[in-house]
């Protein structure tokens, strides 16, 4: 059994199949709180209008979601208690995630790995068990750049990049793949780091302005942005000339001002706003009818969205499995149906993608959107620059995985 510290979002009781079990071990106390309840909230939700609708190829869903508060150890038992009895397994952590993927791994067990843990885990011939189902830091700097070209007539020679960033593995994870672009592009390129918790980063802002950079390359999250946009202000340097990492949400823009915040840019993998359809529905047949699973004022946050394109996709790969090898579904057979999604776009949520044996990331396509002033703005199509640059980073990262564990 589970426990009672399991939250279950129950099947309906009209339903006679086994129900299809999906847990999110999740920090829901500690670090990652600016974007695990709307995950989760997105998670539990989808799955209750999934439900409505009949569930997974007559399967009911249920949803499991426990804290582990961000701690390696506390995420390991998580998962030892949820495995053989969950069809996947969601940490929504780095630290987590990279202390239960060789358990994961070991256990032939589905483990979900969206936008953290390690970027080489889009690499299926090496981490077959594991699915970021998105794209990689490494490819979402190479989209801002491509994008920044694109701009530019397509020439960055001459212009003058700053990569900004929180000094510790997440931020420090996209420079490899700038310093390889700057030789490729010949722009030039400065570093400008600042120590956690990322509240003084009035050092680099110093540095930066006399560097006075065409582009902005911010690595950061939640109040960092909010720190950053003071100091822009403060060094007298356009937000226009800003692009963020996907962490930029609704919040840091209330909390930096909607109107301060105009211009200011993002990479996202999914579309913003509540005007999508199943975003529509949701809000129709769920909250309007007091049956939403969290706060109504979340479902607008970028990062509900991305929870709810999370899950479209892996109750894609749920259905793939359950039309292609019938019940019970095991880890094998959804890891299979997961392998089998192909230009899945979850009705215009994110872009299309395809997942094979070889690619778990889907694709790695990104887009830049722009702050208004009111709303969200697409500044481009969705693609993914600079594949070979990508995937040879992923490949020596995950070459270096395969030689260390032996395979």
């Amino acid at each position: 059994m589970l426990g009672a510290t399991a939250l279950v979002l129950g099947a309906q009781a009209s339903f006679a199949a086994e129900p299809i079990r999906f847990a999110l071990c999740y920090d829901l106390t500690k670090a990652y709180t600016f974007v695990t309840p709307q995950f989760a909230q997105a998670a539990k939700d989808y799955a209750a209008l999934t439900n409505l609708r009949g569930g997974i190829e007559g399967n009911p869903v249920e949803i499991i979601v426990q804290d582990h508060g961000n701690e390696p150890q506390r995420g390991i038992e998580c998962y030892e208690r949820v495995k053989g009895q969950a069809l996947t397994v969601d940490l929504l952590s780095t630290p987590v995630s990279r202390a239960v993927l060789p358990r994961a791994m070991k256990d032939g067990e589905v483990m979900i790995q969206a936008m953290v843990g390690r970027g080489d885990a889009v690499d299926g011939e090496v981490f077959n068990w594991v699915f970021p189902l998105g794209p990689t830091y490494w490819g979402q700097a190479a989209n801002i750049v491509g994008h920044y070209k694109k701009q530019s007539g397509g020439s960055l020679k001459g212009k003058k990049i700053a990569f900004l960033y929180i000094d510790y593995p997440f931020g420090q994870e996209p420079i490899p793949v700038m310093q390889e672009l700057q030789k490729r592009e010949g722009f030039e390129l400065q570093l400008f780091p600042y120590p956690l918790p990322g509240n003084d980063q009035s050092s680099a802002w110093s540095q930066l302005r006399r560097f006075q950079p065409d582009l902005i390359v911010h690595w950061a999250f939640s109040a960092m942005h909010v720190v950053a946009a003071k100091e822009a202000k403060r060094n007298g340097i356009p937000l226009e000339r800003i692009v963020s990492v996907n962490w930029l949400n609704d919040v840091d823009i209330a909390n930096i001002g909607a109107e301060a915040a105009k211009g200011i840019r993002r990479a996202t993998p999914v579309v913003s706003g509540t005007d999508h359809p199943t975003i529509k529905t949701i809000l129709q047949e769920l909250y309007d009818k007091g049956k939403g699973s969290g706060d109504r004022k979340l479902v607008s946050d970028i990062y509900y969205a991305l929870g709810l394109a999370t899950y479209s996709t892996i109750f894609e790969g749920a259905r793939l499995a359950l039309k292609n090898e019938k019940a019970p579904l095991t880890a094998a057979k959804m890891r299979k149906g997961l392998e089998s999604i192909r230009d899945f776009d979850a009705a215009g949520l994110q872009p299309a993608l395809t997942v094979t044996g070889k690619d778990h990331g889907g694709g790695g396509k990104t887009r830049i959107e722009m702050w208004d002033g009111s709303k969200w703005v697409p500044q481009s199509d969705w693609s993914a620059e600079y594949a070979d640059l990508v995937w040879s980073t992923v490949k020596q990262h995950s070459g270096e995985f395969a030689k260390s564990a032996g395979k």
